[in-house]
């Protein structure tokens, strides 16, 4: 259903047969929409694919990042038209020595370049009333208000859209399910630079910490929970 069954062995089919998730564990009735790493660097200021868009952003996911940006600002959409409260998260733009281990040469781009990747995207910007919070590690939660911020409305699940399903978006899955926050994450919203370690983190995540879903399943959730609370907004 979600894309992850060509990447599964015979052995791994078998096991998932016996001990695989049968359905959903469920959300709760206070939703936060959480857009995590959709900035320039990861997808170019063009929609190439992705080895044409290496050439100048070589952490580009192509237009599969593409792809998901634009079903993530359908979904946003929805979340803004229904009264969900919506979090922006991006890596902190300030030299702190980045939390990957591999080694990279220095960048050839300009300052001017390096400032416009760390932007979110036009497709999802933030609006007013949106709040945006900058990290120096793969997860949202870590040394972040993330949390407090979450708890002081009242949220009680988190729907996750962004990159890369198998770094930042996993990282933030698995501290929000610690944290005890029920968990959506949106198939067709988030997005990786290889595609074995997209959908097998989809299939890991939705086994352990979250619930896997479609793009129209977050839709209807979102739409339901504004409509459920609409009398509360009326009567304030």
């Amino acid at each position: 259903m979600y894309g992850w069954e060509p990447f599964l062995s015979e052995r791994d089919k078998l096991h998932d047969q016996q001990w695989g998730k049968k359905e959903l564990s469920g959300f709760g009735t206070k939703p936060a929409l959480i857009l995590i790493d959709i900035y320039y660097s990861v997808l170019g200021l063009e929609r190439q694919p992705i080895f044409e868009s290496m050439k100048t952003w070589p952490s580009s996911t192509g237009l599969e990042g593409w792809a998901a940006v634009d079903k993530t600002a359908e979904l946003l959409a929805v979340a803004r038209e229904s009264g969900i409260p919506v979090v922006h998260v991006k890596g902190l733009d300030s030299g702190i020595k980045p939390w990957v281990h591999r080694k990279r040469g220095p960048s050839t781009m300009s300052a001017e370049m390096r400032k416009k990747g760390g932007e979110i995207v036009a497709e999802v910007a933030p609006i007013a009333g949106e709040v945006v919070i900058e990290k120096t590690a793969p997860s949202g939660f870590q040394g972040t208000p993330l949390a407090f911020h979450l708890q002081s409305l009242g949220i009680d699940t988190v729907i996750m859209c962004g990159e890369t399903t198998s770094g930042c978006v996993r990282a933030s899955v698995v501290d929000a399910a610690t944290a005890r926050f029920k968990v959506g994450v949106v198939s067709e919203c988030v997005f990786d630079r290889t595609e074995a370690s997209h959908y097998m983190n989809l299939y890991d995540m939705h086994q352990k910490y979250a619930d896997v879903v479609t793009l129209d399943m977050a839709k209807a959730y979102l739409r339901d929970c504004g409509t459920a609370a609409e009398p509360a907004r009326l009567a304030s």
